[in-house]
């Protein structure tokens, strides 16, 4: 019977677990032996891939779901699923070596398991409210998981992070994706009842801006913030032909407009070129007097050093406002 069910025929998305084959008539000590003698890769315990197919963290979640259904994929592994960003400078959400993070409810007590590799959070609401369905995996949805990386947050920029890049617009992995949440309903979320973290959380979410561009974006704003700068946030301005351009910030009063380079999206000739030319209108355009830009790493790593930058181009440009002013008064000399 074995020899007409082989494994390829029994493996699902290219993930065989041992208890289907044994299940079809495979001796489970002929079978660990055929496995490994034709090229399959064990996963962890009870699950193997397929020859030739990349063992990524894709694949071990899935081996880890048919091997455990009530678990749902959730933080850190549902956000690189939703394609969420993290408060991690130039890396992916998740790489082939991470913990892979999931929810269960009850009797589950959470803790570890897989050899390190598997972290299993224990809750009390999981409802199918709370649950999709994402590349053939089931994990919390976009709220939730927003939701839960935020009450989980260890600072307030990884917070806010988080739920910049769940509300705005984003080019994540080399795609770009819509919003995935309003601000509604990470407030919804943001309420439910005897939450460890809710009251941070909350605090958090209000320093949120839907249309952020980037995480580095985000620290750069919070960073000003606490530097008692208050720029506009992604103005529309327009050019000198009357096409619409936007700034990172904007300083309408002084006309002093900050741009934050990732390199993520501008690292290539074309994407150097079109910067170069967005930069030039920028300058042109009516009203901007002065064009600022910073690296992400500079945000990241020397953010005093920026809002010193700012607040230097802010004074010079209102003392030279004030200047000209005066200059052009009646009777100046």
């Amino acid at each position: 019977m074995y020899e007409l069910m082989t494994p390829t025929m029994l493996a699902r998305g290219g993930v065989l677990l041992t208890v289907w084959a044994v299940a079809a008539g495979w001796p489970r000590g002929r079978l660990t032996g055929r496995l490994r003698r034709d090229g399959w890769q064990r996963i962890c315990r009870g699950a193997w891939a397929v020859p030739g197919k990349e063992v990524d963290w894709r694949v071990r979640a899935r081996a880890v779901q048919l091997l455990r259904p009530e678990l749902v994929c959730s933080h850190r592994t549902a956000a690189a699923l939703h394609r969420i960003e993290l408060p991690a400078e130039g890396r992916r959400p998740v790489d082939a070596e991470e913990v892979l993070e999931f929810a269960a409810l009850p009797p589950h007590r959470g803790g570890t398991a897989g050899r390190g590799w598997i972290r299993v959070y224990g809750t009390s609401r999981l409802t199918d409210r709370d649950c999709s369905l994402r590349r053939g995996l089931r994990v919390t949805s976009p709220a939730r998981t927003v939701g839960d990386l935020i009450r989980a947050a260890g600072s307030r920029e990884a917070a806010v992070l988080v739920a910049d890049s769940a509300l705005s617009h984003r080019f994540v992995d080399g795609l770009r994706r819509a919003p995935l949440v309003r601000v509604e309903e990470l407030a919804a979320e943001l309420a439910a009842p005897r939450c460890p973290g809710g009251p941070a959380a909350r605090r958090w979410l209000a320093l949120a801006v839907p249309g952020s561009g980037s995480p580095a974006e985000t620290v750069a704003r919070l960073r000003m913030r606490d530097a008692g700068l208050h720029p506009e946030v992604q103005p529309t301005l327009h050019t000198l032909t009357g096409r619409p351009l936007r700034p990172d910030f904007y300083f309408r009063a002084a006309g002093l407009a900050v741009e934050i380079e990732g390199f993520a999206f501008h690292g290539t000739r074309e994407a150097h070129e079109r910067d170069v030319r967005r930069f030039n209108e920028l300058q042109n355009c009516p009203g901007v007097r002065r064009v600022l830009r910073f690296t992400a790493h500079e945000v990241f790593a020397r953010p005093d050093r920026m809002t010193a930058t700012v607040r230097a181009a802010l004074t010079a440009l209102t003392a030279l406002t004030a200047v000209t002013a005066l200059a052009a008064r009646p009777g100046a000399p």
